[in-house]
C-alpha cells in the first residue's frame, strides 16, 4: 500500500520524536537513578521535584513552580498550539522500602516523552506540558491539583508505569484511607484497670470484626491498615490508640457502600469498650479508572513497533481483582487519559516490595524510560496528527473538575456529627 505524503509526515516527525528522545535518555537515566538514591515521601519531594524541573528546564522548558499551592508541584511547558497535552511525571516514594513502586521510572520516562515531543510540538500545533505531581502513594497530589485547576485546558494526559507486566491499558480499584483515633481513660493494668477505659482493645474489637467481614466481601473489596499508635507502657491500660487503613473497592459507589461496613466495625469497637472514636480521611478518594481506548490503541501500537511485548496471559477478571490504586485515575475521569504499565525484569517481585526498588535502576528499567517514553510520545503525535481525533479531544466537554473530589478531604468526628 502505497503511503501518502501525511503518512511519510507522520513517519519523520515519529523519527524526528525518536532522535530527541534519545538525545534525551543518558540524562533522564542520570535523573532516575539519583531519584532513587534519594527517595523522599508524599509532599516532601522537594529534591526530586527540583532534579526533574531542572532537566525540563535545561531542555528548553518554562517552569511554574508550586502549582495548586503544593510547594513540589510544577508545570513545565513547551510549545504554544491548540491542542494540550499533558504527561505526568511523579516525585514520591515509599516508607522504608523507597523507590518501590518505580516513581524514579516514570518521572524518567515522563521528561523523555516531553523532552521528544516538544522537538515537533510546533509543526504538530501542540502544546505539552510535563506536571511534576506530588502524593501519589498517600494524598492525592493529583486530585488537588485537578481539583485547584492545574489542568485545566488539558485534552488529553498520559505517563507510564513500570510493573512486572506490561498492558496498554489500565484498571483500578477506587480507595480512601481513613484515620480511627479511640480515646480511652488510663489506669494502673494492675492496681487499678477496672478504672481505665483500653483504647488499645477498641483497635481488637475493630480488627476481629474486620476480619470477620471479609469472608462477605467481593473479591474486589481490599481492607487492609497498620496501628499507628497502640500505648506508651505496658502497666499502664492505654488511652489513645490509633489504626490507618486503606479501603478499596471496584468502584466509587462500591467504595462507599464498603466504607460503612467497615465504619461499622470501628464503630462496634467504641461501643464495646465505651471508647471516644474520631475517623479522619488521610488521603483524598482515588476512583475507578477509565480507559481512552483510542489512546490505549495507538500507544499500544507504538510500543510494539518499538519492541515492547504485551502480557496477555490475565483475563480482565483477573487483573481487576489484582488491582491497585492510583490518583491518576481522577484525571481519567475527566480528560482522556491512559496509564500504560511498562514490564521490568523483577526477577519475581512485585510493586512495593525491596527487591522491586532494586530492579528500578537495573538496565530493563533503563531502558524503558526510552521506549515508554518514546511510545508516549509517538501516541501524542498520533493523536496531534489525525484530525479526527484532534477534533474529539478538543471539543470534549470536561467535567466539573470538582465532581467527587469533596468525598475524600473532609474528615469525620464520631464522637459528634459526621463531616464530609
Amino acid at each position: 500500500m502505497a503511503h501518502t505524503a501525511a503518512d511519510q509526515h507522520d513517519v519523520d516527525l515519529k523519527q524526528r520524536a525518536e532522535e530527541a528522545a534519545r538525545r534525551a535518555w543518558p540524562a533522564a537515566v542520570s535523573l532516575s537513578h539519583d531519584l532513587h538514591a534519594h527517595p523522599e515521601l508524599a509532599f516532601e519531594e522537594h529534591r526530586s521535584a527540583a532534579a526533574v524541573a531542572g532537566l525540563l528546564e535545561r531542555n528548553g522548558f518554562a517552569v511554574d513552580h508550586g502549582v495548586a499551592g503544593l510547594d513540589t508541584a510544577f508545570v513545565a511547558t513547551a510549545g504554544s498550539g491548540e491542542l494540550v497535552v499533558a504527561v505526568c511525571a511523579e516525585l514520591d516514594a515509599l516508607p522504608d522500602v523507597g523507590h518501590a513502586c518505580g516513581h524514579n521510572v516514570i518521572a524518567a520516562a515522563a521528561v523523555t516523552a516531553g523532552v521528544a515531543l516538544a522537538a515537533v510540538a510546533d509543526e504538530l500545533g501542540l502544546t505539552v506540558r510535563v506536571y511534576g505531581t506530588p502524593a501519589e502513594e498517600v494524598g492525592g497530589g493529583k486530585v488537588i491539583m485537578l481539583e485547584r485547576g492545574a489542568f485545566d485546558g488539558v485534552h488529553a494526559a498520559m505517563m507510564v508505569h513500570p510493573s512486572p507486566d506490561e498492558y496498554a491499558d489500565h484498571h483500578t480499584r477506587a480507595t480512601l484511607d481513613v484515620d480511627i483515633t479511640y480515646a480511652g481513660k488510663p489506669a494502673h493494668a494492675a492496681a487499678a484497670p477496672h478504672e481505665g477505659v483500653n483504647a488499645l482493645d477498641a483497635v481488637t474489637i475493630a480488627q476481629v470484626a474486620i476480619g470477620l467481614l471479609r469472608q462477605q466481601l467481593p473479591a474486589s473489596a481490599v481492607v487492609s491498615g497498620f496501628v499507628l499508635e497502640g500505648g506508651t507502657a505496658a502497666n499502664v491500660i492505654p488511652s489513645r490508640a490509633s489504626v490507618r487503613y486503606d479501603i478499596r473497592s471496584s468502584t466509587v459507589a462500591e467504595l462507599e457502600q464498603l466504607r460503612e461496613r467497615v465504619l461499622n466495625c470501628f464503630r462496634a469497637g467504641a461501643v464495646a469498650t465505651g471508647c471516644e472514636l474520631q475517623v479522619e480521611h488521610h488521603s483524598r478518594t482515588y476512583t475507578e479508572f477509565r480507559n481512552d481506548d483510542a489512546m490505549v490503541a495507538s500507544y499500544r501500537r507504538n510500543a510494539e513497533a518499538l519492541g515492547r511485548v504485551f502480557s496477555d496471559h490475565a483475563t480482565l477478571a483477573e487483573r481487576l481483582n489484582t488491582a491497585g490504586s492510583t490518583d491518576m485515575a481522577n484525571i481519567s475521569q475527566v480528560i482522556p487519559t491512559i496509564h500504560p504499565t511498562v514490564r521490568l525484569e523483577t526477577h519475581g517481585a512485585t510493586n512495593h516490595q525491596p527487591e522491586f526498588a532494586q530492579c528500578c535502576v537495573e538496565e530493563s528499567a533503563d531502558r524503558a524510560i526510552l521506549e515508554a517514553g518514546t511510545a508516549l510520545a509517538w501516541t501524542a503525535i498520533d493523536l496531534a496528527g489525525d484530525e479526527e481525533q484532534r477534533r474529539r479531544l478538543r471539543s470534549r466537554e470536561t467535567a466539573p473538575r470538582n465532581w467527587l473530589l469533596a468525598g475524600g478531604s473532609g474528615h469525620t468526628g464520631e464522637s459528634g456529627e459526621e463531616g464530609d
